[in-house]
């Protein structure tokens, strides 16, 4: 089938530019190792170039997707829910085929920053900062956009760290830095819920004397 052939060609050509890299993999390897045909490669890709820009897609949406897995996950209070990408992060480090990241390892192979795969690379950090200063606004951090900007450099600098060591160490003390950022930021003051009214996000309801207390 004409989908499981594309299927094929995607699975295999991840792993390899992954594991590899993008310039020392040709269309060759991928065809062996995926056993799909030349005819029915390129009846789905007129190039190596255009399996680089779909697999990096791709995997941009697995791993939003594995961020929001984590972030889901967290027991982490509103105000610390940030920290979950750097929870993440040290679980992924520890993992036998860690090789830093997809998308770092495409901009620096792919040198201009004017080409498809660069472009795609980009956008994915940039869906990244997003995600951040979206928590972040939801916390009520008042200069949301800018630590969102720093916990994103604190990440990509622990997953480089992190690959050149071989350890999930550069995941614990990036962790601790956004922590001190987190702490030492300002938040907005939160408005004091209406009498008998639910407690609003992040908010703890408030303790119910005990009977016979003042």
């Amino acid at each position: 089938m004409a989908t499981n052939a594309k299927e094929r060609l995607l699975s295999a050509a991840e792993r390899l530019f992954y594991e590899e890299g993008i310039r020392a993999v040709g269309i060759e390897r991928i065809l062996s190792e995926s056993g799909v045909g030349r005819a029915s490669f390129y009846r789905h890709f007129p190039s190596k170039d255009d399996v680089v820009v779909e697999v990096l897609r791709r995997r941009d949406g697995m791993w939003r997707a594995w961020l929001d897995g984590r972030i889901e996950a967290s027991a982490r209070d509103p105000e610390e829910l940030p920290l979950a990408l750097f929870d993440g992060l040290a679980e992924r480090f520890a993992a036998a085929d860690f090789r830093g990241c997809a998308f770092i390892n495409t901009m620096v192979e792919t040198a201009d920053p004017e080409s498809p795969a660069h472009h795609v690379a980009a956008e994915h950090k940039e869906k990244v900062i997003a995600r951040l200063d979206g928590l972040l606004t939801q916390a009520g951090y008042r200069d949301h956009e800018t630590l969102a900007r720093q916990l994103a450099l604190l990440g990509d600098g622990a997953i480089v760290t992190a690959l050149r060591e071989g350890t999930t160490e550069a995941a614990v003390r990036a962790r601790a830095v956004a922590t001190v950022l987190l702490s030492a930021s300002e938040r907005a003051p939160e408005d004091p819920p209406e009498h008998g009214s639910a407690p609003g996000p992040g908010r703890r309801p408030a303790a119910v004397p005990a009977a016979g207390t003042a």
